[in-house]
C-alpha cells in the first residue's frame, strides 16, 4: 500500500473507533472518513482530531446501522465524497448487554439487532463500497470482531428461541469472521484483503464499563492491533485471517467450513437485498 491512504471508520465517535481515528491522524498523510449515529458527537470528534493533529478536518457521515436503507445511504455518501477508499474499518457494533440491553430486540428491518448491526450492516456496506475499494487497489477491509464467538444456528439465526444477548453478540462476531474468509476466497488478495481481529480484551470502552464494570487490556492495545491491519506493509496480500491482538489466531472451525460459509453468504445477500451471484 502507498503511505497516503483514505480510511473509513464506522463507529468512530467513541471507544476504539475514536481512539483509532486519533492515532491515524497522528500518523499523518491519512484522509479520515468518520461514521457515527449522532451528528453532534461526529462533529465534536472531527473538531478534536483537527485541533489535536492539524491537517484537514475529517469528513463525517451519519447513519444508524440498524436500518439497511441508511447503510445504503452511507455508502452512497462515501462514494460521492471520495474517488478512492484504501481501507474500510468495520468497527461499529452492539455489545452483549448494556448499554443496549440484554433482551431481544430487532432492527428496523426486523432482524435480531446484534446480528443486524454487528454483521449485516458491515456486510452490506462492504459490498456497496467494493467497487470503490477495487478501484483503489490494493485496498483492505478490517473487521473488528472478537474472541467471543459462537457457531451460527442456521435453524434459528435470529435467535427467536432462548435468547441471550451475549450469545447473539458472539454469533454476530463469528459471522463477521466467516464473511471475511468467504470474501477472501472470492476477491483476489492483490486487489482487496479481508481480515478480522480481536483487538483487545475488555478495553475501557463505554460498552465494557457499563456491562462488565472493569477493563483488562488498554485502549492503546486495541488501537495498535487494529492499526497494524491498516498500515503494516507485511500484510500486503494477506487475506482471510483472524488475529488475536497482533498474533495470528484461529476462529471457531465453522468460520472456515466451506458449506457453512456458503450458506451464510447466500442468506446474507438475501437479507440485505443484494444479487446472489
Amino acid at each position: 500500500m502507498t503511505q497516503s491512504r483514505t480510511v473509513l471508520i464506522t463507529g468512530a465517535t467513541d471507544g476504539l473507533g475514536q481512539a483509532l481515528a486519533h492515532r491515524l491522524a497522528a500518523d499523518g498523510d491519512t484522509t479520515l472518513l468518520l461514521h457515527g449515529r449522532d451528528q453532534r458527537r461526529l462533529d465534536a470528534t472531527a473538531d478534536a482530531i483537527q485541533a489535536a493533529h492539524g491537517g484537514a478536518r475529517p469528513e463525517t457521515f451519519r447513519a444508524d446501522l440498524a436500518e439497511l436503507a441508511q447503510v445504503r445511504t452511507l455508502a452512497a455518501a462515501v462514494r460521492a465524497a471520495t474517488d478512492r477508499l484504501d481501507v474500510l474499518v468495520s468497527n461499529a457494533g452492539v455489545g452483549g448487554g448494556e448499554p443496549d440491553g440484554r433482551d431481544r430486540r430487532v432492527s428496523r428491518d426486523g432482524y435480531e439487532l446484534r446480528f443486524a448491526v454487528n454483521y449485516l450492516a458491515g456486510f452490506l456496506l462492504t459490498h456497496e463500497l467494493l467497487p470503490l475499494l477495487l478501484a483503489s487497489a490494493p485496498a483492505r477491509v478490517v473487521n473488528v470482531a472478537s474472541l467471543g464467538q459462537q457457531d451460527i444456528d442456521f435453524d434459528d439465526v435470529m435467535l427467536e428461541r432462548d435468547y441471550d444477548g451475549m450469545r447473539a453478540y458472539c454469533q454476530s462476531k463469528l459471522a463477521q469472521i466467516s464473511s471475511a474468509v468467504e470474501l477472501a476466497e472470492r476477491i483476489p488478495a492483490a486487489k482487496v484483503t479481508f481480515n478480522s481481529l480481536h483487538p483487545a480484551t475488555f478495553m475501557p470502552t463505554k460498552m465494557v464499563l457499563q456491562e462488565i464494570g472493569h477493563s483488562i487490556d488498554s485502549l492503546e492495545t486495541g488501537v495498535e492491533a487494529t492499526r497494524r491491519l491498516i498500515v503494516d506493509p507485511k500484510l500486503d496480500g494477506v487475506s482471510g485471517r483472524f488475529y488475536d491482538r497482533q498474533r495470528e489466531a484461529k476462529a471457531l472451525p465453522q468460520a472456515y467450513d466451506e458449506k457453512a460459509r456458503a450458506e451464510l453468504y447466500r442468506r446474507s445477500v438475501d437479507w440485505v437485498g443484494l444479487p446472489n451471484n
